[in-house]
């Protein structure tokens, strides 16, 4: 279960007195004090097998919509409190995503200068975001050896870090803060949510941040917990071959420097096709709009459950809103192809397990 008590709705009237200071309790400086303390939904409807229980945290709810909101903060208000980030300095990353947004939003309040390094695979929707909290952008469109453009984009960081004596690379692929803003964040929020531990943590993996810090902290508590990392089809993360994926947010063309794959379980790879299913079923049976990587996440807990003989507890995080995939996860006709390479590439695999078996 759960912790916390029940918040009620009580009827308020003239003669009620208002608490003042639990209403100036919730009154926060700025929008960054409302990142973290994300709710915790039970998905009841969409597992609704009794032997099952699957929990999980709405990271989508913080103010940049992402999970990615938490890094962001914590590496930029850390930075300028140890000088390591000046008043006047210049931040660059490699992003073309939720975290290139939760850093425009922040350097915006924070009064810095922000450049996103993206490709081509960014959405219009996410470039308008970042543009409308005034950060810049810096396209790259030459792909890396690995198909993506991953090192392309780093190595474009780089380059104007040597043109630009004020820059600054947050690295969200190496910088430890990145972990452990998961750690003292959701990690320490889950230890006061839950009585009793759940028995799977499946987390989706890019940076490998989120799910090492979670991971860590909740182990602390936890040692006998069973991390499940999922990762992309088509990353190289976790020694598959590299292959053709369009969803952002989940794998990588890349190992980053913070993964430590001796601290994970065996990984789960999940398709685009999968996850634009898993979302659409989130919306259909519990109203949560999500993006990708959270459809990728429920996936792979569906494919779990399929082959387990006994009772489990799940516990995973949904990182972000589905408003930034409306041209590809809700777009019939971008999942009519996904489902097309899907079916090939299960239809290959069939006729080559067939034939290893005749011989």
């Amino acid at each position: 279960m759960l912790k916390g008590p029940i918040i009620g709705i009580k009827k308020v009237n003239r003669e009620t007195p208002i608490n003042l200071d639990l209403r100036c309790q919730m009154i926060f400086r700025n929008v960054l004090d409302g990142i973290g303390k994300t709710p915790v939904v039970k998905l009841s409807r969409l597992f609704n097998d009794p032997r099952f229980e699957v929990l999980a945290k709405l990271e989508m709810a913080n103010p940049g919509g992402s999970i990615k909101d938490r890094p962001a903060k914590y590496i930029i208000e850390r930075g300028l409190a140890d000088g390591s980030i000046g008043p006047r300095s210049h931040i660059i990353e490699s992003s073309s995503g939720n975290f290139a947004i939760a850093l425009a939003m922040i350097c915006s309040l924070h009064k810095l200068r922000f450049t996103a390094v993206v490709d081509p695979k960014m959405s219009p929707t996410n470039r308008r975001i970042i543009e409308c909290y005034g950060g810049n952008i810096e396209l790259v469109t030459e792909k890396d050896r690995q198909g993506g453009y991953l090192e392309t984009r780093i190595e474009r960081v780089k380059s104007m870090l040597r043109e630009q004596p004020d820059a600054i690379w947050p690295n969200q692929y190496a910088n430890e803060r990145n972990w452990q803003s998961h750690y003292y964040g959701e990690g320490e929020e889950l230890l006061h949510d839950f009585d009793y531990p759940p028995d799977y943590l499946v987390l989706g993996v890019s940076t490998s941040g989120t799910i090492h810090g979670i991971t860590r902290r909740l182990r602390e508590a936890w040692p006998d917990l069973k991390v499940i990392p999922v990762d992309a089809f088509g990353s190289i993360l976790f020694g598959t071959p590299p292959a053709v994926r369009e969803l952002p947010g989940l794998g990588a063309s890349r190992v980053p420097e913070l993964l430590k794959r001796e601290e994970l379980g065996q990984a789960i790879h999940v398709d685009d096709y999968e996850s634009a299913v898993a979302c659409r079923q989130l919306v259909k049976y519990e109203g949560i709009f999500a993006g990708g990587s959270s459809g990728s996440v429920i996936a792979a807990i569906q494919r779990i459950c399929a082959s387990l003989m006994k009772p489990a507890r799940f516990l995973t995080i949904l990182p972000d809103r589905g408003e930034r995939y409306l041209d590809t996860v809700y777009n019939d006709q971008w999942v009519a192809r996904m489902k097309e390479r899907h079916l090939a590439r299960t239809l290959k695999i069939f006729t080559e397990t067939t034939l290893e078996q005749k011989v």
